[in-house]
């Protein structure tokens, strides 16, 4: 039995796609695999003539005309039969709820789906719009897995859905020339997933049947708030991030407005996006944004003001106060690595305790631990029992087996922040730390990384935040003791030395008018990046980080004299500096980081958590693992010849990437 459920597991984790994730995340949540669907009852392909599809009608329970031809007991025996069949599940249902289920000892507690969906309730199991019964069902670590590779597959490839599903309801897209929804790499489309968008300039007649996933129908507000609101969405940066609540919201205002979700919009826009960390021009545009459905903006005006405050408080703590000492050379060596901004339970418990103090009204952002876990995947549950597969997953996240996810649908299956109150962190955790500066959080996308050279990096786009320089890049390893490995690394790149060309799909280049950006272009072309071996390092704060190789002066072949090409394998485009409105003049900065890659169907993710450790310039800290290669790459062994002749769009995919950073 155990392995059974095991297969079965299996087999829902390799099946999630746009048409099933709803369907699956719902079950996860509890409420069933939902109602029949128009293909349900259709034969299995391929076995089409194996079997006789007969059609039964049971909208009588009344018994058919008894054949006077066969004998009494076979006339009995069918009209039993018949009687039986006749039954509806609805006659279940309403059976079961005017009383407990008969025979199977199992109590059925009834629940007002009503109250599940009002905004009064922070139940997270509601899942959809409208639910076939009141029946809960929960299956324990089977629920919770399959919930997270819901997630997972909703974190990657949501943004690409909206599109679809906007054509499919005859909504406008969004009119914004400044950003786009995902990354600027569309030239080419994975289908991995099982799905592929359909292009908008061929409008096939009649189009396909677009699933259900941001429209009503799909995941319920409160669901659609968590999804934009995570850390583990696909999108490139926080004004991507805006531009995209913002056409979900018009597509389910488009069908009506609900007093239900607005609730929940305002929640969204006012606490879901980190509006500190887009550049006062986007503020202001955020600021003179209207909803044409409503006329009312977007984002309370308070919450634009608080932005530009926090942001404004932070530039101030990097470069307005003064240096511990006297600087002894123009690098910025005598500041302090760390601001001191990070703030511990016993000090917020004493500001809370001041007399007419706005504590209260202050949100932290926590500072992680050292940590690693992999969401969605099916590892480790071959061998479990019964009862460790159905088992109650509240247990405390000290008592599971590390780099184990212990996710639920309390916490949307991992999707739920760290941002919290000054109360609620009065009374977490008392060794935890907070931060009053949200993290920064960008996405990147590196294309074509089974044809990266063993030890030559792949970078992405660069952003630029709290004075500093940072992107992230890939790095292929090959031992004879532990076989191909991919490491992925957070990056402070230096203001001095060029930008280094980013990822972007074969064939193709980024657009170079973007007006937040100055394009430069390194002036010598040479190959990809190639670095010699460097001595490994460790990470001063006891994780088992494997630091890249780097150094802080250029070296031949190194980021600084590198060249984008669009035409060879991995394919890279020309380098974009972007705007920086001030410089952190310290020599070292510390901060934490987390990277989670999502594998290239979307169904599983791996994260990676670092808490503050020292980033000097040109310094770099990362993780690598067979496990994050094959997750990209595949189980072949070989690695791909760049010179390869180019894979068709057919068969590409993209290893997708998002991150978070924070300074402390």
């Amino acid at each position: 039995m155990p392995l059974l459920a095991t297969q079965a597991l299996s087999s829902v984790l390799n099946t999630i796609g746009p048409s099933t994730v709803i369907n699956y995340l719902q079950f996860a949540c509890g409420e069933g695999i939902g109602p029949l669907q128009d293909a349900d009852l259709d034969p299995l392909v391929g076995l089409e003539h194996v079997a006789q599809l007969v059609k039964t009608e049971t909208a009588d329970c009344a018994p058919p005309p008894v054949d006077s031809s066969k004998p009494a007991s076979d006339k009995v025996v069918e009209s039993f039969s018949q009687n039986l069949e006749a039954l509806s599940v609805e006659e279940q249902v309403r059976n079961s709820q005017s009383g407990s289920v008969r025979g199977e000892g199992f109590p059925v507690e009834k629940e007002n789906p009503a109250e599940l969906l009002s905004p009064e309730s922070d139940d997270r199991s509601s899942l959809m719009d409208e639910t076939g019964s009141d029946l809960s069902f929960s299956y324990g670590a089977v629920s919770d897995k399959i919930g997270e590779a819901c997630v997972c597959w909703l974190a990657r490839w949501g943004a690409d859905m909206l599109a679809c599903e906007q054509q499919a309801a005859g909504a406008p897209k969004q009119a914004t020339s400044s950003t786009s929804i995902s990354t600027p790499s569309i030239g080419r489309q994975s289908a991995l997933s099982g799905w592929e968008p359909f292009n908008s300039d061929v409008v096939p007649t009649p189009l396909p049947k677009v699933p259900f996933i941001w429209r009503r129908g799909g995941l319920t507000a409160i669901w659609v708030r968590a999804l934009i609101s995570s850390n583990l969405l696909f999108v490139r940066g926080e004004k991507e991030r805006y531009e995209l609540a913002k056409a979900v919201v018009e597509l389910r205002r488009s069908a009506g407005v609900l007093e239900d979700e607005e609730v929940e919009w305002v929640k969204m826009f006012s606490e879901g996006i980190y509006y500190a960390n887009m550049s006062f021009e986007d503020l202001v545009q955020v600021s003179h944004d209207r909803s044409p459905t409503t006329g009312r903006p977007y984002v309370p005006e308070r919450v634009i003001q608080a932005a530009h405050w926090t942001q404004s408080m932070l530039r101030y703590r990097i470069v307005g106060l003064p240096p511990s000492s006297p600087p002894s050379s123009p690098t910025g060596t005598s500041r302090h690595k760390a601001l001191g901004i990070a703030v511990s339970q016993k000090d917020i418990k004493e500001a809370l305790s001041h007399p007419g103090s706005d504590e209260e009204d202050r949100v932290y952002w926590t500072v992680p631990g050292p940590s690693s876990m992999r969401m969605g995947d099916g590892g480790g549950v071959e061998n479990a029992t019964m009862d460790e597969l159905f088992g109650l997953s509240s247990v405390s996240p000290k008592n599971r087996t590390p780099g184990r996810s212990s996710m639920s649908v309390s916490n949307f299956f991992g999707l739920e922040t760290d941002r919290c109150s000054a109360t609620e962190c009065a009374s977490g955790m008392d060794s935890a730390r907070w931060v009053p500066y949200p993290p920064y959080r960008f996405a990147v996308e590196f294309w074509d990384v089974d044809s990266l050279r063993e030890k030559s990096h792949l970078y992405s786009q660069t952003i630029w935040y709290a004075g500093s320089l940072f992107n992230v890049f890939v790095q292929m390893f090959r031992k004879k003791s532990q076989g191909p490995q991919l490491g992925v690394y957070l990056h402070r790149q230096s203001s001095v030395d060029p930008i280094p060309p980013f990822s972007v799909p074969y064939g193709t280049e980024p657009p170079l008018d973007d007006k937040s950006n100055n394009p430069r272009t390194p002036p010598s072309p040479s190959p990809l990046t190639h670095l010699s071996t460097f001595t490994t390092q460790y990470s001063p704060s006891g994780l088992p980080i494997i630091p890249s190789p780097r150094s802080t002066t250029p070296v031949h072949g190194s980021p600084s004299s590198s060249s984008h090409s669009g035409s060879t394998l991995p394919a890279t485009g020309p380098p974009v500096i972007p705007s920086q409105p001030y410089r952190d003049p310290r020599a070292q900065v510390s901060a934490y980081f987390a990277i989670s890659c999502i594998s290239a169907t979307g169904s599983s993710a791996t994260q990676f958590t670092s808490n503050p450790d020292d980033f000097s310039i040109s310094q770099s800290w990362g993780w690598r693992s067979s496990s994050l290669r094959t997750q990209v790459c595949g189980d072949d062994d070989k690695l791909a010849d760049p010179s390869s002749v180019p894979p068709s769009s057919a068969d590409v995919s993209s290893m997708r990437v998002t991150v978070i950073v924070g300074i402390v």
